[in-house]
């Protein structure tokens, strides 16, 4: 039996309401949103959450200077369009693309997120 139930990813980061609106766009998730701490979480449970660090250093990926400590990989459709997608939100292609099945991207603080081909 689980001791926990509907896991949350807490995602640091200089501005949580920017992160939220971006991580809310791309995947139709409601974003709610405070001073220091916003969500967005699907309407089955499932939930992203970002808080508010002073001095944030974003990840240097693929170096591991300042290693990125976490990321997300997405599922998606079409690569071609989501990556379209995801730039129109506010995302950058990163210039390290070490696979052909999915592809890497800086969200809005610089943290590494991956679409994958389905």
């Amino acid at each position: 039996m689980a001791i926990a139930r509907f896991p949350s990813i807490v995602i640091d980061c200089p501005e949580p309401a920017v992160l939220a609106r971006f991580y809310g766009e791309m995947l139709d998730w409601p974003a709610k949103i405070s001073e220091d701490w916003a969500d967005v979480r699907a309407d089955y449970g499932q939930r992203i959450s970002f808080q508010q660090v002073a001095d944030f250093r974003p990840p240097v990926w693929p170096d591991q200077e300042a290693p990125q400590q976490m990321h997300l990989d997405v599922t998606v459709d079409d690569l071609d369009t989501a990556e379209a997608a995801v730039l129109a939100l506010g995302a950058t292609k990163h210039r390290h693309q070490p696979g052909t099945t999915f592809r890497v991207f800086l969200d809005p603080a610089g943290h590494p997120f991956c679409l994958c081909a389905s």
